[in-house]
């Protein structure tokens, strides 16, 4: 691998939005056009949740499938250079996910993921459930 090569990934990799992403945007503004208020990259909250509906203690990740590793398997990076890099960080991701999702829930916040995908070929269905799942807290 050439010295260019190596510096362009590097470029793109530090491209790489952790907030304000597409699918956050998309599902934050279909809930703001429902009347549903809510505090975004919630600081006070492990795992600075994407948005947080604090009135009804629900937190809500919008994730992208390939970092938090949807449909992840061991072989999922066998044609990829320095492999396992990056099966050791989407494993990485994946295990931080799940210890957020239980500090959150110690916590009394009900945990909310969309896929990336789910968002954007159905928001509506994702608002949809955030909506149920306030009517059950109400």
């Amino acid at each position: 691998m050439d010295k260019h090569s190596a510096e362009q990934r590097s470029y793109n990799m530090s491209r790489i939005r952790s907030r304000d992403t597409i699918i956050e945007i998309t599902l934050r503004n279909a809930l703001w056009s429902e009347g549903i208020r809510y505090r975004k990259n919630y600081s006070k909250l492990p795992g600075k949740p994407d948005i947080v509906l604090t009135k009804w203690k629900i937190a809500v990740f919008c994730d992208s499938e390939f970092w938090h590793g949807k449909d992840f398997t061991s072989e999922s990076f066998e044609a990829t250079p320095n492999q396992e890099y990056w099966r050791k960080k989407i494993r990485n991701n994946i295990n931080r996910d799940i210890e957020i999702n239980d500090k959150l829930c110690n916590m009394g916040y009900q945990v909310m993921r969309f896929w990336g995908k789910d968002i954007t070929e159905d928001t509506d269905k994702c608002v949809d459930e955030i909506k149920r799942l306030i009517e059950q807290k109400k």
